[in-house]
């Protein structure tokens, strides 16, 4: 009959302990296929000696202690991969500023259109601006209508978290991406889905700095 494993000398030993390392009187032991119970701790020993198993103390603040029948490296590689699983739920979402001009030209607008919905495939958030300098505060109506058509031509790749706010000198928009970091796989995959005479050319992705300004025009008003 299968013997449990004796603790093993890694960091998870100070953890959890197991088997004869529990000295309480009694445990509540759960596992797969066993109804929750109370018993003294020698006869949940015996138990996951039947089954070939060990007993793995989960909650050791309870009372009276949570101990749980299974094979303690099954239940390690369960642990690491929870972990796994959460620390890729809590991937940091990082903000990426784009900068306009109360007076941006059509070129220089498809251009941080552009860099706009590579960030938000990529999870990041995106806040855009219309900076106002000197006497261009006289156009923040046109630097308004400016944002909504952004937001509005970003529709399909995010969603505006607050309308135009007047900041000082600053009109700003927030758009957050609608999937985190899954747009740009679901569109790589589309690509490869597509015939080749039909597949869309993408340009190679450049890093940038946090901030575009873009081309400079002569005549805008930064």
């Amino acid at each position: 009959m299968p013997q449990p494993q004796k603790p093993r000398n890694d960091s998870n030993k100070q953890q959890h302990r197991i088997n004869e390392q529990i000295r309480v009187r009694e445990v509540r032991i759960v596992g797969d296929d066993i109804e929750p119970m109370v018993v003294p701790t020698r006869q949940a020993l015996d138990m996951a000696r039947q089954q070939g198993v060990d007993l793995v103390e989960i909650s050791p603040n309870a009372e009276p202690p949570v101990c749980r029948l299974i094979s303690y490296s099954k239940f390690l590689y369960q642990q690491k991969k929870r972990q796994k699983e959460l620390k890729a739920k809590q991937t940091k979402i990082e903000v990426k500023e784009i900068r306009f001009g109360p007076q941006t030209d059509e070129h220089d607008y498809n251009f941080k259109l552009k860099h706009a919905k590579e960030f938000l495939s990529d999870g990041d958030k995106v806040k855009a601006y219309v900076f106002f300098r000197g006497r261009s505060i006289l156009f923040k109506e046109q630097g308004e209508v400016l944002l909504l058509r952004f937001a509005n031509d970003l529709e399909e790749y995010g969603k505006v978290e607050s309308m135009p706010k007047l900041e000082g000198k600053r009109m700003i928009i927030f758009i957050a991406p609608k999937k985190t970091g899954g747009n740009a796989k679901k569109a790589e995959a589309q690509h490869e889905e597509l015939p080749a005479e039909r597949a869309p050319k993408t340009a190679p992705k450049v890093k940038e700095k946090k901030e575009y300004q873009g081309p400079r025009v002569e005549g805008e008003d930064f």
